[in-house]
């Protein structure tokens, strides 16, 4: 029978005696992020696992096992990974005797499939807001959305479409305006809790569903900050910058999480006395919320940023932002800086290599790690701090134009190549790409303020926003194990040193013409924008990275 079977086919072989809740099987056969996955009387193959499964059932039967699990321990024992469920209160079994029938029945009949299945389909970790004003009905509205037959995808999509919408309404200017924005984001929120929920219930995982995901949160989010600027400009006030700032903020305040977790995620002896202090700390239940809160996560903004919309005015949301995300960036930063220097970890190959993708270098900072002598690790951060502490001071003190800023935009490019000479191994290393992208964004910020002239503040948060795309793009491929975007795009682009290079001389070639350096912004927009947003779809729709998203619970 199997060999009837296309070998491009997801297979299952289930024991005709199993008894158990549907949502057992469900996890067991259906699941495709795993090549092979089982439970007790059911086994289940796709196409990578389908050639271990074939040589395991050519081998005698030995035994009295159920045949699902000796094909599941024959394929495993071979070496092709098993995903094993867990299961919890669910039930999976095939009973030899009547009486153990008769036991796994009752079993069965005690336990609510249904209510198993929507609670496992909300995260076991999440804030505070999302856990306990989202996701009691969120879940509900993902089963609807299951039985009728809608993808995960779909709502996404219009979880985007309705930010987009609400970032329209802030754009009016007006108060029916705002406080029709904020109940938008709120309503997208909503739908952004429940395509991952939905995607849970019904096991509907695909790559390009977490990149959408991921990268939407970032469009919605970005987009209503311009809205909230576009709406503050019709009645007189400009908070560009405030909204560039709180974009910055949030943008390298991810980097920092990214970064941290690629350098320590497969460390050896990953323990420090912070880390201790951390998880008694997390024993306090009170405690878990109070330090899930104060960090604003993605919950907890979008609710305050929706009430001050409807409430206040758009500087208001920008200030509260700032101050609510230094702090919460502060607070993270300085734990992750305290558990690196308290820990005594071995980081890996991958690790330095996923920090060196991160980086972004570009082809300034590549050829001077290649040409230069080899610094010692311990100065990775210092030339990294020293070259970005130049390009920061000469961008905010210098005048615009002056080429006293074209100068410290090629040290910065010079030390962020003798940065990345080395494998990136040490305690602080992946502090590298959160500095690199402030560096970047910070003086495209300065240079726009500097100009003083109207639309330059607009196009730089364009611009930042093309590169963040990049810089959110890199993340998700290296979390989906597909690594780095081709070394060709980067250098297209310029990587972050050639960016800040170009933007400066820019600058100081449009000095006497300063109403021209939006224009000039725009285009290095649209060209970043262009060829990134190009070469990312390509990826992701023809992408053989495995499919993932967040999960939730055990069963």
């Amino acid at each position: 029978m199997l060999a009837g079977v296309p070998a491009d086919q997801r297979v299952a072989v289930v024991d005709s005696a199993f008894v158990g809740h549907v949502h057992a099987l469900r996890l067991a056969l259906t699941d495709p992020r795993f090549d092979a996955c089982a439970v007790t009387g059911a086994f289940a193959v796709q196409p990578g696992a389908r050639a271990a499964l074939d040589k395991a059932a050519a081998l005698p039967a030995e035994g009295d096992a159920p045949y699902a699990d000796r094909l599941a321990a024959a394929v495993e024992a071979a070496g092709t990974p098993v995903q094993r469920p867990e299961l919890g209160t669910l039930v999976a079994a095939v009973p030899a005797t009547d009486a153990e029938r008769a036991a796994a029945d009752a079993a069965v009949a005690a336990v609510d499939d249904e209510a198993v299945r929507l609670r496992t389909a909300v995260k076991s970790r999440d804030g505070f807001f999302t856990t306990f004003f989202i996701s009691p009905y969120s879940r509900y509205i993902a089963r609807w959305c299951a039985r009728r037959g809608l993808t995960p995808n779909q709502v996404t999509t219009a979880s985007l479409i309705t930010a987009l919408i609400a970032a329209a309404c802030a754009a009016t200017g007006e108060r029916g305006g705002y406080i029709a924005a904020g109940v938008l984001l709120l309503v997208s929120f909503v739908l952004d809790c429940t395509d991952g929920q939905l995607a849970r219930y019904s096991l509907q995982y695909s790559t390009m569903g977490a990149w959408l995901d991921a990268t939407f949160d970032r469009a919605k989010e970005y987009s209503f900050y311009a809205g909230l600027a576009l709406g503050a400009a019709r009645n007189g006030d400009d908070v560009w910058a405030l909204a560039l700032g709180a974009m910055i903020l949030m943008t390298c305040r991810h980097v920092v999480d990214f970064a941290f977790n690629e350098a320590n995620h497969d460390a050896t002896a990953n323990t420090s006395p912070t880390a201790a202090l951390s998880d008694k700390l997390d024993s306090v239940g009170w405690t878990v919320w109070v330090r899930r809160m104060i960090i604003l996560p993605i919950g907890e903004r979008w609710a305050m940023i929706a009430v001050l919309t409807a409430a206040t005015t758009p500087r208001t949301v920008f200030y509260a932002l700032l101050i609510g995300c230094s702090f919460g960036a502060l607070y993270t930063t300085a734990g992750r800086v305290l558990r690196s220097l308290t820990r005594k970890a071995v980081r890996t190959d991958r690790a330095a290599q996923a920090l060196a993708d991160l980086a972004d270098s570009g082809p300034v900072a590549a050829l001077v790690a290649r040409a230069a002598a080899v610094p010692a690790r311990s100065l990775h951060l210092p030339f990294a701090v020293l070259g970005s502490a130049a390009l920061l001071g000469a961008a905010w003190y210098e005048p615009f134009g002056s080429v006293t800023v074209v100068g410290a935009a090629a040290l910065y490019a010079v030390l962020a190549g003798a940065a990345v000479a080395r494998p990136l191994k040490g305690p602080l290393d992946w502090l590298l790409p959160p500095l690199f992208r402030a560096a970047e964004y910070v003086t495209v910020l300065a240079l726009a303020v500097k100009a003083d002239v109207p639309g330059a503040l607009p196009a730089a948060f364009g611009l930042v926003a093309a590169v963040a795309y990049h810089h959110y793009d890199t993340v998700y491929r290296i979390r989906g194990g597909s690594g780095a975007p081709p070394r060709w795009l980067v250098w297209t682009i310029g990587g972050h040193d050639g960016r800040v290079l170009l933007t400066a001389a820019l600058a100081a070639a449009l000095a006497t013409r300063a109403t021209d350096f939006p224009v000039a912004l725009t285009a290095l927009a649209v060209f970043v924008a262009l060829v990134v947003l190009v070469e990312s779809i390509r990826f992701w729709v023809s992408s053989g990275a495995p499919a993932v998203h967040d999960e939730g619970e055990p069963a």
